[in-house]
């Protein structure tokens, strides 16, 4: 088994990560230290880098820290090991195994691993999955996400083709903005605080701010009736997927106007112009044990269907159970 250098992440390794993340075939901008850090406050960071015995940058893990356990980084969506097209699984066993190492030398009981779903990959990438049975990880959560292959013709159920014809006969507007004020203020704070008593995750100055750092992954649309804004969506843009990572409107956006599914009809055939799938996220709820039936219907009826999101726990311990595995 070859030898494999880890450290935690420094200041210094800015560029040197980010370069990594870039050319990855797991990585999205949520990787970027610069969509890492808006929260750096929030979190004690605890990324590693793995180097090879020439010192080349092999593989890459966004990560926290809290106590004694270490987590793919809670600030994000989806973590995991990040690694290079033409990484093979048994250098991934290897590295897998010397962070492991690390992390019970760092007095890290467990590693608690929030995998990237399978549709972000530019490339097959699912060694962590073999490794967390290697690694004997328990499956401690796994959720439910609705996705559409874009690459294939939709099966849209009869009720969202009326909510889209009704959108169509309304003349409902689609502009894309770059300033999300209007939609924060009018729409997304008050519907979070008058159903939920919630806020978004992120202020509007927060997403503002990594708008200007990624302006071609953080698009934000409105919907306008009779120059009133009723709705809106902000995506998050990946090269494989679109996601929209808030939607909110009116009373009447979805009941009268139909405005959820004009929308929605609108950004997979108008925006998603490269990437292969849309994201609607996921349904699941109580830690992944219950569905939200009727949230998941909604979304299988524009042509949803199901890819799971797994959450393992690995104690550090285990490393060693790595060392019989190759023959």
């Amino acid at each position: 088994m070859k030898s494999y250098i880890v450290r935690k992440y420094q200041s210094s390794d800015y560029a040197l990560w980010n370069e990594f993340v870039a050319n990855a075939k797991n990585a999205t901008f949520l990787f970027h230290r610069d969509f890492m850090e808006y929260h750096s406050d929030r979190f004690e960071d605890f990324s590693l880098l793995v180097f090879d015995e020439k010192n080349k940058l092999k593989a890459i893990l966004p990560a926290n820290t809290d106590g004694k356990i270490v987590y793919s980084h809670q600030g994000l969506t989806y973590g995991g090991l990040v690694l290079q097209q033409n990484t093979k699984l048994q250098e991934v066993i290897g590295m897998m195994k010397m962070v492991l190492r690390f992390l019970h030398d760092q007095q890290i009981v467990s590693q608690h691993l929030k995998q990237l779903p399978s549709i972000y990959s530019e490339f097959p990438s699912e060694e962590m999955e073999q490794l967390c049975f290697l690694l004997k990880a328990q499956l401690v959560r796994r959720d439910a996400l609705a996705v559409i292959d874009l690459s294939h013709k939709m099966d849209i159920s009869r009720v969202r083709k009326r909510g889209i014809e009704r959108g169509q006969k309304l003349e409902l507007v689609i502009k894309e903005v770059s300033d999300f004020e209007e939609f924060w203020s009018k729409m997304l704070v008050p519907n979070l605080q008058e159903r939920y008593e919630a806020k978004p995750v992120h202020s509007l100055a927060e997403i503002t701010h990594l708008k200007s750092k990624f302006p071609e992954n953080i698009r934000q649309f409105n919907v306008y009736f009779e120059n009133e804004i009723i709705g809106g969506v902000t995506l998050f843009v990946t090269k494989n997927v679109l996601h929209p990572q808030y939607i909110s409107g009116n009373k009447k956006f979805n009941t009268k106007y139909g405005g959820l599914d004009f929308l929605y009809h609108y950004i997979m055939t108008t925006v998603a112009t490269s990437q292969r799938y849309f994201n609607f996220g996921s349904s699941s709820e109580n830690n992944g044990l219950q569905l939200n039936t009727s949230l998941h219907y909604w979304k299988e009826s524009f042509g949803g269907r199901t890819v799971v999101q797994n959450y393992y726990e690995i104690e550090t311990k285990n490393y060693t159970l790595l060392d019989t595995v190759l023959l």
